[in-house]
């Protein structure tokens, strides 16, 4: 092999290896991009979940909701923040609410219940409101006052 197509085949392997190295790069580049947007997006989440948390339960405390919807609302809420604030005791009661009456119907299910299976459910989710009222109010006043020690608070 002379020389000279030694040095072709050296340019040629050193310009395939600054292409892939170049491709790399800009694969990098769009891998810290997407991250960026997806902890944007996540953020953004959680700051929505946090000012719809503190609707609902400004709603709760001045009985604007039924206890089964805002706990059901706070659950859900409190869980895209971090999963581990509805094991908290404090706020355990809006899971013990949706644990009781999740199996209740919903919605257009609830539509093709009979009027006489309807009235059972409502007589069931009016019973577990009535018993679980002071523990959810307790537990919306608790929220309202967790959110007032700011993003520290989260853990």
């Amino acid at each position: 092999m002379s020389s000279t197509v030694a040095l072709v085949l050296l340019a040629i392997a050193i310009a395939v290896v600054a292409a892939l190295g170049g491709y790399a790069f800009s694969l990098r580049k769009e891998v810290r991009r997407r991250d960026a947007f997806r902890l944007d997006e996540e953020q953004r989440a959680q700051q929505n979940s946090l000012e719809n948390l503190d609707y609902v339960v400004s709603a709760l405390v001045q009985e604007q909701v039924d206890i089964t919807e805002g706990s059901w609302r706070c659950k859900v809420l409190l869980e895209i923040v971090d999963p581990s604030l509805t094991e908290r005791p404090e706020f355990e009661a809006f899971a013990q609410v949706y644990n009781r009456t999740r199996h209740l119907k919903t919605h257009s299910a609830r539509k093709q219940l009979t009027p006489r299976e309807r009235m059972q459910e409502d007589k069931e989710r009016l019973a577990v409101e009535e018993e679980m009222r002071p523990a959810v109010l307790a537990a919306a006043a608790e929220v309202i006052k967790w959110r007032t020690k700011g993003p520290s608070a989260l853990h």
